[in-house]
């Protein structure tokens, strides 16, 4: 087993829900008068805390103002939108695959709300894939790595034996911050040079290969 534990970032990584969060921020923008977003802008906060990617998407913006565009996001998000969000095509049968390996653990790190991650997982009862999991709003957003020690430390996992698989630089950056292992994915948000420039220890360019990767 080339990890004991496996810890996924959720959008662009294992779930295709970038075009639903693409079209509920530039929906909310507008709705909050603060204009149009376009797509590249929004693709790049994608990981970011709710808080964090209106503030990079939006400088100057005032608190009533940035408070109003995250109440819109929300609303379009979870019910004002119905852009589907598929997992990536083979994503189900490969973690079915992990989860029957011996001592095998797996994780989530998202920039998600807890309401968020816990109302996909609901929707999809991907909830039991996973041995823990952090969001942005219960722990420090992405980059910082507070949420992969917290991973750690409630699953006693030792950092060596841990990687973190991710789309983007924010997840792989937080990974290198605490000497963890990382793996990018190149079918997701960030491109495949900007993850490069964060080192990490393998490159997928799809499903197949991340998973034949991971399975050693």
């Amino acid at each position: 087993m080339r990890y004991e534990l496996i810890i996924f970032d959720w959008d662009g990584t294992l779930m295709n829900s970038v075009p639903k969060i693409v079209a509920c921020m530039q929906a909310a923008a507008l709705e909050a008068e603060w204009g149009e977003l376009e797509v590249a802008a929004i693709e790049d906060i994608i990981g970011l805390g709710l808080p964090e990617a209106i503030a990079k998407l939006c400088p100057g913006i005032g608190p009533a103002q940035a408070e109003r565009l995250r109440q819109r996001y929300s609303h379009h998000f979870v019910s004002g939108n119905t852009t589907p969000m598929p997992f990536f095509e083979g994503i189900e049968a490969q973690v079915a695959r992990l989860r029957e390996r011996p001592r095998q653990r797996l994780a989530v790190a998202t920039g998600k709300s807890r309401r968020g991650l816990d109302r996909v997982f609901a929707e999809t009862g991907s909830g039991a894939w996973f041995h823990a999991s952090r969001t942005a709003d219960e722990t420090r957003s992405k980059p910082h790595p507070q949420m992969l020690s917290e991973i750690l430390h409630e699953l006693s996992v030792p950092v060596e034996r841990a990687v973190m698989v991710g789309d983007t630089e924010y997840d792989l950056e937080m990974a290198r911050a605490i000497g963890m292992d990382r793996v990018a994915v190149t079918y997701g948000v960030h491109t495949p040079l900007r993850l490069a420039a964060s080192q990490p220890k393998w490159v997928a360019h799809n499903v197949e290969q991340l998973f034949d990767w991971l399975n050693g």
